[in-house]
């Protein structure tokens, strides 16, 4: 007998996979490359396949995301600039990459924490208040648009065409254009603002 036959829609693997998405979306958002498009593209492909409940599937990624960078944030204003800035071989070298990161974030602002890891929010000292929102509207972003689309695709792979499977691949990739949209809208207006000042 087929597996979703056989069990409930999303817990064919039970709540150890989604403390897996959690531990493995924390670790992304800390700064381990990578790992994070991967783990919810696979997760809601498992979703899709009734597998995993996606609800559950978004909501830990989320949360992971959300933990990860304040943990990214912690060790990068408690252990990375003292290590960037220790003396010894290689400081030029260490020094270059907080400079770089300062022209990042003087270039966008809080957008940068979209674009970089939040180890460095913390060595610049970005404000706590902002950074935790900004990191939250990230991960939500990031897990939505991934999510969405992988769920939706998945459906209909198989053969699906209602709106539970076109309907989350288009809310999807609707939420990656309509973040990269505001994003530049926020740059163009940041820019606009420096040039008047």
């Amino acid at each position: 007998m087929h597996m979703t036959a056989m069990t409930s829609p999303g817990t064919a693997y039970g709540a150890w996979a989604y403390l897996v998405i959690f531990a493995l979306m924390a670790m992304s958002f800390v700064g381990v490359p990578a790992i994070g498009t991967c783990v919810i593209g696979w997760a809601s492909v498992l979703a899709s396949e009734n597998h995993l409940s996606i609800a559950i599937v978004l909501i830990a990624a989320v949360l992971g995301a959300e933990a990860g960078g304040l943990a990214g944030y912690y060790i990068g204003g408690r252990w990375a600039r003292a290590l960037l800035e220790r003396p010894g071989r290689g400081q030029e070298r260490r020094r270059k990459v907080i400079v770089t990161a300062e022209k990042i974030y003087a270039k966008w602002g809080r957008l940068a924490v979209f674009v970089t890891s939040t180890i460095v929010a913390g060595v610049l000292r970005m404000r706590y208040s902002q950074f935790v929102i900004w990191n939250f509207v990230e991960g939500v972003m990031y897990v939505l648009s991934i999510g969405l689309a992988a769920y939706g695709a998945g459906r209909v792979s198989v053969g699906e065409r209602g709106w539970g499977s076109l309907g989350p691949l288009v809310i999807g990739l609707a939420v990656a254009a309509g973040s990269a949209l505001v994003a530049a809208r926020y740059y163009r207006r940041r820019r606009a603002r420096e040039r008047q000042a």
